[in-house]
């Protein structure tokens, strides 16, 4: 990777639909050599894939919140997974710091946030959960 790469991703991470001819005209080089460093960083895994950033509230989720959820060790990889599939899970990260994970959920209610919570202070293995809850999201 290159710095010419590294200026594709930081053009893609702040929009996504951004055409190639725009980004290949501020890099001074041809749409196809634009295509052909995208389609590498793609083989490469290096871009994983293509979204967009939904606001929560706009869908009527009112119980969004960053979860940071701590473990025994040797149940981690099996709590990570146990929740990471879960539907209302929209991002989970293995960390390091205040928690060994982290996970942003969406609920409808606060209901359904505290009862999920709960689930998840019961699972086998949880020692800690600890939840912060999106009062609005500023991109």
């Amino acid at each position: 990777m290159d710095e010419k790469d590294g200026l594709i991703l930081e053009a893609l991470m702040k929009n996504s639909r951004i055409s190639l001819t725009h980004i290949a005209r501020e890099l001074g080089v041809t749409e196809t050599a634009v295509r052909k460093r995208i389609k590498k960083l793609e083989r490469k895994a290096i871009i994983k894939s293509y979204t967009t950033i939904i606001d929560p509230y706009y869908l009527g989720y009112e119980g969004v919140a960053l979860v940071g959820v701590d473990s025994v060790p040797e149940q981690m990889l099996n709590v990570f997974e146990q929740i990471k599939v879960l539907p209302i899970t929209r991002y989970s990260a293995l960390t390091s710091g205040d928690h060994m994970m982290m996970f942003e959920v969406w609920c409808k209610n606060s209901e359904e946030l505290n009862k999920f919570l709960k689930i998840m202070e019961k699972m086998r293995g949880v020692t800690r959960v600890c939840p912060a809850i999106f009062l609005k999201r500023v991109e």
